[in-house]
């Protein structure tokens, strides 16, 4: 285990910055995720923690110790790539030792038929196959050691690979969209597996990821990094129920969080017909953050009650579609007041679900909006604090 520390990474390619200004913390042991869309800096950043790519100035530290000027092998850093880089003509105990090969022999005794007549190969092969073998166990693998790569599905392929990056025994294991390769019910299992990885072995876990779901399911902290910048570390729920910005709130969550404009009044702000009841902090106009599972729809038949609402603001929705979900729907609509601004409603179903076409049939639907779970922010997307003025009931 190591603790990581980033100081102030730029890196620019020509003329093109990448990175701005990037610090960020990794306590011993711990899963962060930098999470982002294609093109922000992520990966870059990853390879510079890993000496891949040098950065054009800061520092990165690895248990107080600067590794910026060592050379990649000297850092103790382990790195599962995308593409999974196997050696096909390798067996997978082959391709899991070849690291320990590398650092263990000299270069006259790598070749396979040199290991078992010289000296320095007989002692280290049995060696370098028991721990193979331990790690092969560890990731469930050892029945396919002594298979080729081709032989394997994806998500053994996936393992191979986490497996020739653990059997070094790295401070820190930094992975780059390793599941991107995998079908989605694959990527299930395999996220699974990482992170009871991660809790069994201890290890400091960097991991670059632009799905947010990896992102939030598998990791003690998430960074989000948009067009080379850093917009928030914590915790995945920090996140989700409290963003820094209009940004962080729109990359974080499924479906994306709905976006209305209002109007600060004397007693609240106001949506369309609805007043609710918040004070906002700063001046100007405000943006109204409504993720579509806080979303409430009134007296919807098939859909869950959700219980006593006399209190609660009400808008009206133009439905324009149903998405059947499973356990929930997806409405999608927009308030009479903005008929351009897409609205989502995510809602839980009753037992009544399909017992009539009610649902599908209305053209409008009664949407009830709890101050409380709604996001503020200004007219640049900064987040403003916001207070609720509503009856004790709501609480």
């Amino acid at each position: 285990m190591a603790r990581l520390d980033l100081s102030n990474i730029k890196k620019s390619f020509g003329e093109t910055p990448v990175l701005h200004d990037i610090s960020l913390n990794v306590a011993d042991g711990e899963f962060v995720s930098l999470v982002g869309q294609s093109g922000c800096g992520k990966s870059t950043l990853l390879r510079i923690i890993a000496g891949l790519e040098s950065p054009d100035s800061g520092d990165i530290l690895i248990d107080g110790v600067s590794v910026r000027d060592s050379a990649p092998k000297d850092r103790n850093i382990a790195m599962v790539f995308q593409d999974y880089a196997l050696y096909p003509h390798m067996s997978v105990g082959e391709n899991m030792a070849m690291p320990l090969v590398m650092a263990r022999l000299p270069l006259y005794a790598r070749l396979p038929g040199m290991r078992s007549v010289i000296p320095v190969g007989r002692r280290t092969q049995p060696e370098i196959r028991g721990e193979v073998e331990k790690v092969a166990r560890q990731l469930r693998i050892d029945h396919l050691l002594d298979r080729k790569p081709a032989q394997l599905s994806g998500g053994q392929r996936q393992r191979v690979a986490l497996g020739r990056a653990l059997v070094r025994n790295p401070q820190v294991f930094l992975m780059d969209e390793p599941l991107s390769n995998l079908d989605a019910k694959l990527r299930v299992q395999v996220r699974t597996e990482i992170t009871e990885l991660h809790a069994s072995s201890g290890l400091t876990f960097v991991y670059v990821t632009h799905d947010q779901v990896e992102a939030m399911t598998m990791s003690n902290r998430v960074a989000l990094l948009q067009a080379g910048h850093l917009l928030q570390v914590g915790a995945p729920n920090a996140l989700y129920s409290d963003p820094a910005s209009l940004d962080v709130a729109r990359f974080i969550g499924s479906p994306e969080i709905n976006i209305a404009a209002g109007e600060r009044e004397d007693n609240g702000v106001r949506l369309g017909q609805a007043l609710l009841p918040v004070s906002v902090t700063g001046q100007g106009p405000v943006q109204i953050g409504i993720r579509p599972e806080t979303l409430s729809v009134a007296d919807a038949p098939g859909l869950i009650n959700p219980g006593p609402s006399a209190h609660l603001p009400k808008l009206t929705l133009r439905k324009r579609m149903i998405e059947d979900l499973g356990p929930e729907v997806l409405i999608h609509g927009a308030f009479d007041h903005a008929p351009d601004a897409l609205i989502r409603v995510r809602a839980q179903k009753s037992d009544a679900y399909g017992a009539s076409d009610d649902l599908t049939r209305a053209q409008s639907l009664q949407v009830m909006l709890n101050p409380q779970q709604l996001l503020f922010f200004d007219a640049q997307g900064q987040r403003l604090e916001a207070r609720a003025q509503i009856a004790a009931e709501v609480a």
